[in-house]
């Protein structure tokens, strides 16, 4: 819900929803549009996802996404975007939390390469901060990846709860129809089917930091299947994690042990990190790059205007 450049309303697209007039589009996905809005006294950029009709007209989605709007207000921590409003019961079912610009993982490794070996650590506890929160509000984030976690110039943030799931294995949500998670981040559990305890999220925060040092992903390429499989094989076969440095190589291999019982929980994964000081925490062609996102996120800040937007608007 944050992160990605603004782009223009749509012409069918709605310009208020529940006293927050819309400035702009952020993403699309399975569940719904995401639009840039700011609250109610103007202070504060806020991520409003509106959730497509075809699911708020099934009355057990709306149980589903109620439930996940609970889930996600308990979770507080640093790391964390905070959920700042919803109304599960409108028309259609709304969630809006702080609007943090920043720059996805994948996308400043797609555009810049791997990051240096101080960058990944503090990417790795900030992240790992974040899992602690997450585990300590009885929860399993279940889709930690490069997408899902935004860098900026004070230190990662980890985003979407849209999947997250009880640790005593009572859903919270899930996309509907769908597989839930991304397979090429999976622990083997996840990709067994196996019941999930918040050892799994600390798996895939390893292979994110495998990720972020080398610049490709542990498992090798592939298709997300294939990886999955190669994951799930992951006690015969674990990954070569030789060209990693000794630092990050104890983390890596705590972090990617095939058995979840021998995973470090979140917090321990962030001790092991050190201490972090988020000034200048990213390389020069990085933190260049996330200045240019969050100047461009950030500049209808006249919540009574979207004239800045540049393009002509499109029709779905």
């Amino acid at each position: 819900m944050n992160g990605r450049k603004p782009e223009p309303l749509w012409d069918d697209d709605p310009r208020e929803i529940a006293g927050y007039r819309l400035l702009a589009r952020i993403g699309e996905g399975g569940m719904g549009t995401v639009f840039l809005t700011r609250s109610h006294d103007g202070a504060l950029p806020v991520a409003l996802k509106l959730i497509r009709r075809e699911h708020a007209q099934s009355e057990n989605f709306r149980r589903r996404f109620a439930r996940e709007v609970e889930a996600a207000r308990r979770v507080s921590g640093p790391h964390l975007v905070q959920v700042v409003d919803h109304d599960a019961e409108a028309e259609r079912p709304w969630l809006a939390t702080r609007y943090v610009p920043g720059l996805p993982l994948d996308e400043a490794l797609g555009g810049h390469g791997p990051l240096p070996l101080p960058s990944v650590l503090m990417l790795t506890a900030g992240a790992a901060r974040a899992l602690d929160a997450v585990h300590t509000a009885g929860l399993i984030h279940r889709d930690v990846k490069p997408g899902n976690l935004l860098l900026t110039a004070e230190g990662p943030w980890l985003l979407d709860f849209g999947i997250a799931r009880a640790a005593d294995g009572t859903s919270v949500l899930t996309t509907v129809g769908r597989m839930v998670g991304t397979p090429k981040y999976m622990s083997p559990e996840h990709a067994l089917g196996r019941q999930l305890t918040p050892a799994s999220d600390v798996f895939t925060l390893g292979l994110v930091a495998a990720e972020a040092a080398a610049g490709r992903h542990p498992y090798g390429e592939g298709g997300g299947l294939v990886v999955a499989t190669r994951i799930a094989g992951t006690d015969r076969e674990p990954p070569d994690l030789s060209a990693h440095p000794p630092a990050l190589r104890r983390i890596l291999s705590a972090t990617l042990a095939a058995r979840p019982e021998d995973r470090p929980s979140a917090a321990e994964v962030a001790e092991l990190c050190g201490a972090c000081d988020f000034t200048a925490w990213l390389p020069k062609r990085v933190a260049s790059a996330v200045t240019a996102t969050t100047r461009a996120s950030t500049k209808p800040s006249d919540p009574r205007t979207t004239a800045w937007l540049p393009g002509r608007r499109r029709t779905r």
